[in-house]
């Protein structure tokens, strides 16, 4: 291998040692753990290099080195290949996703099990409402002046909502209803289903007038609330388990808390094909400038490029990248199956 080739393996192996030990890293422990072929003068002379074009430094008075985010940019975007993730964990991945009730147990579901491969902190968010559409109202008596209207979408997300009416409605009645609020509103986006449902109260039948205007306000209600600026988190308290300090940590924690920085963060990574890799400062809010994050949009296969929304994990600099990067990408496929497929 030429010196630049040579001086990638080594800041490989001193970003792989450095995770796994949380240790600066010596040229003697690279010559003795990674078969680079050269000496321990040779591996120094490149450690120097490294250190003067600012991808590795020397903290404190210890002999070793650790990355810098510019060194553990460097080593991403050299990453030949991720390393795919086994048979029987994709197989774990698939089954306990797929045993998942609803939408909100699917995204609880994929932030415990993100949290668990990363040992970061997981991040999901809800799909968005721009690319929902209805694929059914259902409307149910519950006593002949309250109706439950269930609206689902394509994306799985169900709202349920009881609705006092002061009326009371035959079994024709609450037939009509279905039939009409369906007519208008089955195969529409959400943003624009809002729109014909508050001008249904001057298509019903007179009698129904009241009841329509009711239920449409409720509909409406329902229709325009942005699920997408809701996230799902999980692992927060693998956070302290790295050994951050409290000041950083506790910046971190507010951060995540606040979910604009992270939606942000989420809805820029929002191509199903490409992981996002921001590290250190990388990140726009200073508060999340000791972290780096792993992002990536999730949608069905049927449809590439489309997303429904973004998860991702948010962990320490000193990461396991290749690891991560391989499950979050592998979570983000079988979440956007089993969403974009409900």
């Amino acid at each position: 291998m030429n010196s630049e080739e040579r001086r990638i393996a080594v800041l490989r192996a001193i970003v792989a040692d450095f995770v796994a030990t949380n240790e600066p890293v010596g040229s003697k422990a690279i010559v003795d753990r990674h078969n680079l072929g050269v000496s321990s003068a040779t591996v120094r002379n490149d450690m120097a290099a490294l250190e003067d074009e600012g991808y590795i430094i020397q903290p404190h008075t210890s002999a070793g080195r650790i990355p810098t985010d510019k060194g553990y940019r460097l080593f991403v975007d050299r990453l030949a290949q991720i390393k795919p993730l086994s048979p029987a964990e994709r197989k774990a991945i698939s089954t306990f996703l797929e045993g998942a009730v609803d939408l909100d147990d699917v995204l609880r579901r994929s932030v415990r099990l993100l949290a668990q491969l990363t040992r970061q902190v997981a991040v999901v968010q809800y799909p968005t409402l721009s690319r929902s559409t209805v694929r059914h109202l259902e409307v149910v008596a519950l006593t002949p002046a309250r109706l439950m209207l269930v609206l689902i979408t394509d994306t799985g997300r169900v709202d349920q909502r009881v609705v006092d009416l002061g009326d009371v409605l035959t079994d024709d009645d609450v037939g009509h209803l279905r039939a009409l609020l369906n007519s208008v509103l089955v195969g529409q986006p959400l943003t624009t289903a809002a729109a014909r449902v508050a001008s249904l109260p001057e298509d019903g039948p007179d009698h129904l007038r009241q009841v329509i205007t009711t239920l449409s306000s409720v509909l409406v209600e329902s229709l325009v609330e942005h699920p997408e600026e809701r996230l799902v988190l999980g692992g927060t308290a693998n956070l302290a388990r790295q050994g951050a300090d409290a000041t950083s940590l506790r910046g971190v924690l507010e951060a995540l808390e606040e979910q604009v920085v992270v939606l942000r963060l989420l809805t820029e990574s929002s191509d199903p094909a490409q992981v996002t890799v921001r590290i250190g400062e990388e990140n726009e809010a200073e508060e999340m400038w000791a972290t780096s994050t792993v992002s990536i949009g999730y949608g069905p296969l049927s449809t590439p490029g489309e997303s429904l929304g973004g998860l991702g994990v948010v962990g320490p600099t000193r990461m396991d990248y290749p690891s991560t990067i391989a499950a979050v990408r592998a979570v983000a496929r079988y979440v956007g199956e089993i969403v974009g497929g409900r």
